[in-house]
């Protein structure tokens, strides 16, 4: 799959990987202000630094005046990596001011982003806040008493509803809100929570339930954005036991209806080689062949998915 990126978005990227002048790519030693967004685990991952120009009196009127990233990940990582570093040294910005920083602002700069990679102009922003966070405990400034709110650091703490990427429920419920976002395949390109196994979309307490509770989608129509399989179709019939013919057939389907789309999102996508009793010979391919986090795809990702709705004693071997 070709992402349709814009031509800023390309150039961004292609200056920053060549190292031209003027880009942003690398680490600031002794940094007054260094935040982490993300996992290499799972797939992308940045390391923000900056340096400021203290003020001798007010630290709050300390002024950024160089921005740096480390990113591993994508061509929209990358570039969104690298557009938050420009407008940040463009701007002038304080640390607190820097905080109205939004990944729509972002997104905007790098002249659109495919839907799927939103989450890319996420981590920014919220690598900005750690970031910033991390300014004012090293400048004694008390954030709170500015009134100064860092969702995302906020809202690290509280039941995990997606585990493979381990998003809260306050976290997610500040992004449905922040963001507007309206269906599952909406956050799972906002922040990715979803878009491994995806086990958390519909369970009690899950994806679709914190968008009901947050009023942004009808739970019908919004259950449609994703077919799910009939509750008695979901697992095998104890009896009479699935023939090895109709396994088969029942992974294939699963992989087509529910695990294909996800990584060919990113990109990615996986042939079945071989099914032997209950082990699935796979391959990734395409991005997901390459990838660090290739073992935690099949894992947390296709073997998980297939004992949920095929049967629990599915082992995924990767070939």
């Amino acid at each position: 799959m070709a992402w349709e990126y814009s031509e800023k978005t390309k150039e961004l990227f292609m200056d920053a990987v060549q190292g031209k002048p003027g880009t942003h790519l690398g680490e600031i030693s002794d940094a007054d202000g260094l935040g982490e967004h993300g996992s290499i685990a799972c797939g992308d991952a940045l390391r923000f630094t900056f340096r400021v120009d203290k003020d001798p009196d007010d630290p709050t009127k300390d002024v950024i005046v160089e921005a740096r990233y480390l990113t591993f990940g994508c061509t929209s990582a990358i570039a969104s990596s690298e557009a938050l570093c420009a407008i940040i040294e463009e701007g002038k910005y304080t640390p607190i001011g820097a905080l109205k920083i939004q990944n729509q602002d972002i997104v905007k700069y790098l002249e659109g982003l495919p839907q799927q990679k939103i989450h890319c102009s996420v981590m920014g922003a919220e690598a900005l806040e750690a970031a910033v966070f991390n300014w004012a405990q090293k400048r004694g400034v008390d954030l709170d008493k500015l009134g100064v709110e860092l969702p995302a650091l906020e809202n690290q703490d509280g039941r995990v509803v997606c585990k493979c990427f381990t998003a809260t429920e306050p976290y997610i419920k500040s992004k449905i809100q922040e963001l507007g976002l309206k269906t599952i395949p909406e956050i799972t390109n906002a922040i990715k929570a979803g878009g491994a196994c995806m086990s958390c979309h519909h369970i009690p307490g899950g994806l679709q339930d914190l968008l009901n509770e947050a009023g942004r989608a009808d739970g019908d129509a919004a259950r449609k954005e994703l077919p799910v399989l009939p509750a008695e179709e979901t697992k095998p019939q104890e009896t009479p036991a699935l023939s090895p013919y109709q396994f088969a057939k029942k992974v294939e389907q699963i992989i087509d209806q529910y695990i294909r789309p996800m990584l060919q999102r990113d990109g990615g996508d996986i042939e079945i080689v071989d099914i032997k009793d209950r082990l699935v010979y796979a391959q990734l391919q395409g991005a997901c062949a390459g990838c660090p986090g290739a073992a935690m795809t099949l894992s947390r990702g296709v073997e998980a998915q297939l004992k949920e709705l095929v049967d629990d004693q599915i082992k995924v071997i990767s070939v």
